[in-house]
């Protein structure tokens, strides 16, 4: 885990590329519950994690000392941890968890049809948009370059449009400076600010 300090000019890095437009959420999944500290001590403002249980966890430790978002694939009954705790669900792909849910949601689009990833079908969309959707969010296909990803995010802003969605979350440490060329409103990036 980096210092503060390291984790400070890497996230001022970050944001001078992707404009003061885009919110960086500091995917946490791998952060240990010690090491968020460091991430309070460098003005992390907004963290994305991946599981329900991590997320009491981290929060009953940090509680305000961020603004927590779900990241992970939300099951419907792990809804009730992220009510409580959450302001944004960036996951949003089950109808079950829809109806539970009490917090704002991107729906996850799995563009390409992987059998491996969560996420609706494009033409599923507009079955969530009777819930409290702000925007989509996806997870392009394994690339070798952060342009291969470009066409995947430029779609996904297209449906956006179609829908009539504002909120766009896409981008990942490979790929977050073209995913905020592309419309993204929110990048998550772990490596990039906590690896040595």
């Amino acid at each position: 885990m980096q210092s503060p300090e390291v984790i400070r000019e890497r996230l001022a890095e970050v944001q001078a590329r992707v404009g003061e437009r885009v919110t960086i959420v500091a995917a946490t999944k791998y952060v240990s519950l010690r090491d968020m500290a460091a991430l309070v001590d460098a003005g992390v403002t907004v963290v994305g994690e991946n599981r329900a249980q991590d997320l009491e966890a981290k929060h009953a430790e940090y509680g305000d000392a961020f603004r927590w978002h779900f990241i992970g694939h939300l099951q419907s009954n792990k809804v009730k941890v992220v009510n409580r705790v959450c302001e944004l669900v960036h996951s949003l792909d089950s109808d079950s968890a829809a109806r539970r849910l009490e917090v704002p949601a991107l729906v996850q689009v799995n563009l390409a049809g992987e059998g491996s990833k969560s996420g609706v079908a494009p033409e599923q969309i507009a079955d969530y948009l009777e819930y409290d959707v702000r925007g989509l969010s996806t997870m392009p296909p394994a690339a070798s370059t952060a342009e291969e990803s470009r066409p995947w995010f430029a779609r996904l802003r297209g449906l956006a449009a179609e829908n009539g969605l504002q909120e766009l979350s896409m981008g990942t440490t490979q790929d977050y400076a073209v995913a905020a060329d592309e419309g993204a409103t929110y990048v998550r990036v772990g490596s990039i600010l906590f690896a040595d």
